[in-house]
């Protein structure tokens, strides 16, 4: 059997170590590891694949993998690679949900702090060694706050938990709505209930995945909706949100700021007005980083080859329908 080892070459960060193929060369001697390190390698090797290691295969690689089954995802996001032939396939694909919810959680409570504490300012204020004690009167706490969450996966389920340890009521939209209300949430709404939860909540955190139903979600209709002291973060994909609907909502002061990990269009454009506003924080994509990312990713993968090659029930199975 032959296992592809792909690498997104336009995104560096999320590159497999050529280590980490090693790892899986000992682990699994009797399987044939081939490393694609250019989109080149990629065509070149994918028709001699049975699996596939990758956060990115584009549709003409993917049509050109006469013997694949199966696809694992690095990342967790899968949505670049649900193209119709493969929802439409027998190959079956796996992710790695989960595996950075802890860091995206601690990412997406450290924006909420930063923006609600304006830490952001106060550093500019260090820069320019000025004291602006008086300007800062009247900082909110999180206590007795409301914190919406549009998507309690586990990411939006760990920042429900923290959320609600740091005093605050936390409600969540989920697609399955028949079980249990998981730990920290007051209340578990449909997605249906989305208004509702944008109209009660002082920090709303987009952590769903991107799917038909999600893109484009929140536009200038739900903008408008929530309250004008509200901040919304996206800590999932930028095309959650209509980006020219939220700069108009910010500069009109319909909200009060967003604070933002992900973008419609990365990286981030340098003449993107999102850069200059005082009530927008930008952070680079990193709320997923962890210094032992490929470890626990090479690990979750092994875990998985060793079910496949069992014909045992995979982790982190994608319903390729719903698009996560």
């Amino acid at each position: 059997m032959q296992v592809l080892v792909a690498i997104y070459s336009t995104h560096e960060v999320w590159t497999i170590p050529a280590s980490y193929v090693d790892v899986l060369r000992r682990r699994f001697p009797d399987i044939v590891f081939s490393h694609a390190e250019t989109d080149a390698d990629v065509i070149r090797l994918i028709p001699e694949a049975d699996v596939a290691f990758t956060s990115v295969l584009t549709s003409m690689a993917f049509g050109m993998a006469h013997r694949l089954r199966w696809v694992h995802s690095s990342a967790a996001g899968v949505g670049s690679m649900l193209f119709p032939a493969m929802a439409a396939s027998q190959v079956v694909m796996t992710n790695s949900r989960g595996m950075s919810a802890a860091s995206v959680a601690e990412h997406t409570i450290a924006l909420i702090l930063a923006a609600l504490r304006r830490l952001p300012e106060t550093t500019r204020a260090q820069d320019g060694r000025r004291w602006i004690q008086a300007e800062l009167s009247g900082l909110p706490t999180l206590d007795g706050q409301t914190l919406g969450i549009v998507g309690l996966g586990a990411i939006g389920c760990r920042v429900a938990r923290i959320g609600a340890a740091m005093g605050m009521r936390v409600v969540g939209t989920r697609r399955e709505t028949d079980w249990p209300v998981p730990d920290g949430v007051a209340e578990a709404l449909a997605p249906s209930d989305l208004p509702r939860l944008l109209e009660e909540s002082d920090v709303v955190v987009l952590s769903a995945p991107l799917t038909a139903e999600t893109r484009g979600l929140i536009g200038a209709a739900e903008l408008a909706r929530m309250k004008r002291t509200a901040w919304l973060v996206n800590v999932a994909r930028g095309k959650l949100i209509q980006e020219a609907a939220l700069l108009e909502a910010l500069r009109s002061g319909a909200i009060a700021g967003a604070a933002l990990d992900v973008f419609e269009h990365e990286p981030l454009d340098p003449a993107s007005p999102l850069w200059a506003m005082p009530n927008v924080l930008v952070t680079p994509h990193v709320a997923g980083f962890r210094g032992d990312y490929w470890e626990a990713a090479t690990d979750l993968f092994s875990d998985n080859l060793r079910k496949f090659l069992a014909g045992e029930p995979l982790l982190n199975l994608v319903d390729k329908r719903a698009g996560y």
